[in-house]
């Protein structure tokens, strides 16, 4: 397996993975797949500024990760929301772990100090949605600290999102700016 940086020219293969997020789970609360046009656009946008990565595995992508803006004010420079999504045919094969390790290290090399993640999380049982993910970020070292209640609907269903907050960073009274985009 290789870590390496998400292009553009990858937006279709990164589609394949995610799409199936959209149409058989409430993992993502997009309803509808978007276009490889619109995803690269994405992937543009975020790589601007965050790290955006793949795991390579016999030369096809088995899953990504990124970094993206947690609220778009100064103040909050310092704290990103992170993203992973696994082929399905290679979960449990500890990529995401490799792909948040290297996620970490590299938001940390850019002067980050908090992850935050938003999850969805099942408020009854579902057939869409586990409470994986939540397991998951804890074992990476994620704590909760929040769940926002009958949130997001889809399928015919309620869930609830949860935030996981990890910090990766010393948190000073006079902070260096954040060194986006490398």
């Amino acid at each position: 397996m290789k870590i390496e940086k998400v292009s553009t020219a990858d937006a279709e293969e990164l589609l394949t993975i995610y799409a199936p997020y959209v149409e058989e789970t409430a993992i993502s609360f997009e309803y509808e797949v978007p276009s490889v046009d619109e995803f690269r656009n994405r992937i543009e946008q975020i790589s601007a500024k965050y790290p955006y990565i793949k795991a390579v595995v016999d030369g096809k992508i088995a899953g990504y990760a990124y970094a993206a803006g947690f609220k778009d004010r100064k103040a909050y420079d310092w704290s990103v929301e992170t993203t992973i999504y696994i082929r399905k045919d290679c979960r449990q094969l500890g990529l995401g772990k490799a792909l948040y390790e290297n996620l970490e290290k590299l938001l940390k090399e850019m002067g980050i100090l908090n992850m935050n993640a938003c999850i969805a999380s099942p408020a009854a049982e579902s057939g869409h949605l586990t409470d994986d993910s939540y397991r998951f970020h804890k074992k990476m070292g994620f704590t909760l600290v929040g769940r926002f209640h009958n949130s997001g609907y889809k399928f015919g269903e309620w869930y609830d999102m949860i935030w996981m907050e990890k910090m990766i960073g010393e948190h000073e009274k006079d902070m260096p700016d954040v060194r986006f985009g490398q």
